[in-house]
Formats: C-alpha cells, sequence, structure tokens
C-alpha cells in the first residue's frame, strides 16, 4: 500500500450535488401538484443572479449582482418546474415579477418550518455581464421577499 490518495475518475461529487438539488425539484414539484404549501411551509431558495439561464427583471439583477433569495410561502404564481429549471411568478416590494431559475443556480434551500436546509457548491462560473457599475443597492425595507440564508447555515 502507498499513501498516495488516487484521483477518482468517477465525478462523486457533482452526482451527489445533482441528487441533492433533485430534492429541491420534487419538492416544488410536490407543492404545485397539491396546489400549495401544506401547514406552515414555506421555503427559502437562494441562487446565483448571474448563472447562465438565469432569468429575472434588470432591475433585481442590478439590486442582487451575485445572489439572491426568494420566499415561496403565500403568494407566488405561475409556478412551473422542469427537470432543468422552474419558474416563478413573485411579487417584489408590491411589484409582479416573474423569475427563471436553473436548478444548477440554486445554492441554498431551507424550510424554517422544520428546521430543513441545503447548501450546494456551484456547477458552473457565471456569465460575465458588460454593465456600467450599479450603485449600492438600498437597505432591504420590511416586507420584503428577499433574505438572507446566513442564519441557517451552520457556522
Amino acid at each position: 500500500m502507498n499513501d498516495t490518495t488516487v484521483d477518482s475518475l468517477i465525478p462523486y461529487d457533482e452526482i451527489v450535488q445533482t441528487a441533492l438539488r433533485s430534492v429541491v425539484q420534487r419538492v416544488l414539484e410536490r407543492i404545485d401538484a397539491e396546489g400549495g404549501l401544506p401547514g406552515s411551509h414555506h421555503f427559502y431558495i437562494a441562487f446565483r443572479t448571474c448563472f447562465p439561464g438565469v432569468e429575472m427583471p434588470k432591475h433585481l439583477l442590478e439590486r442582487y449582482p451575485e445572489e439572491m433569495t426568494i420566499v415561496i410561502q403565500h403568494r407566488y404564481w405561475d409556478l412551473t418546474i422542469t427537470d432543468e429549471r422552474f419558474t416563478i411568478g413573485l411579487s417584489f416590494n408590491q411589484v409582479p415579477a416573474k423569475l427563471l431559475i436553473p436548478f444548477a443556480a440554486v445554492t441554498g434551500f431551507v424550510d424554517p418550518a422544520v428546521n430543513f436546509a441545503l447548501q450546494f457548491q456551484p456547477t458552473a462560473e457565471p456569465a460575465v455581464i458588460e454593465a456600467e457599475p450599479a450603485p449600492p443597492p438600498p437597505p432591504i425595507e420590511d416586507g420584503s421577499n428577499v433574505v438572507t440564508l446566513d442564519r441557517f447555515r451552520k457556522k
């Protein structure tokens, strides 16, 4: 025996990340099929906003150029799930918006009602956006649908 570690030719980490992301897909499919979230369940889903395939209004992308967390709870509409992505309509400060989010862009999923959380490794480099530097985002107002996952992350 030797002390050197052999590099795996099987991408186990990638396979596990894909399997865990499918949990998010299956949960969204379930709430869609059942017509909403049961009981006190609600979800925080964090995703990389500059990830290839993410579609969202420009004003939200300017405010959240790297990562954003959405809350799926009472008011959402047009939830559509495929094997690769989901689309959802949400309101941000009473302004409706439609988001298209590839599952590969998701970096976190939390259901605080049952203390369940998943955190994901990035799967690809984000797309480079050529634009003027945006001004710093304004402070998040009370009642905003965007939250941070920091309080749910293990330290």
